[in-house]
């Protein structure tokens, strides 16, 4: 078995055995890869590169856009579907005048929301009350 093929059946491992928060981390980790790949392009002026890594960073932000629950998510939600029209524009900047600033403000956008995602996926379950809370305040 090749690297690449054990590469894939590892991330299809842990895809398939993930919680939806875990899922969630890991489009935002998929995305800033493909990020990194559009900067490396604008770099090396590789057009084809370019495009090919903006098309698979656009598509991972349209498909955390459209997983959003409005009715659940609420203000969360509204300002989340906010902030991935935005990183969508800005993604198109670079495509349309191969702006690297806008790539880089993506970046960082996308940055913040994944540290805030795994810190969320990483915590204690929402129904837990952690041990240093006050003794009236745990079950």
């Amino acid at each position: 078995m090749s690297y690449a093929n054990a590469a894939d059946a590892y991330r299809r491992t842990q895809v398939q055995s993930g919680t939806p928060l875990e899922l969630v981390v890991m489009l935002y980790d998929g995305a800033l890869r493909f990020l990194a790949q559009a900067q490396e392009a604008v770099a090396r002026r590789d057009i084809r590169s370019r495009r090919a890594a903006l098309d698979k960073t656009l598509a991972i932000v349209g498909h955390l856009q459209i997983t959003l629950d409005p009715d659940r998510g609420g203000v969360v939600a509204a300002e989340l579907e906010r902030l991935y029209r935005y990183i969508s524009e800005r993604l198109l900047d670079c495509a349309a005048h191969n702006d690297l600033a806008a790539l880089q403000e993506a970046a960082r956008l996308l940055t913040s929301l994944r540290e805030a995602w795994h810190t969320i996926a990483t915590g204690p379950p929402p129904d837990a009350t952690p041990a240093s809370a006050p003794a009236e305040a745990r079950p």
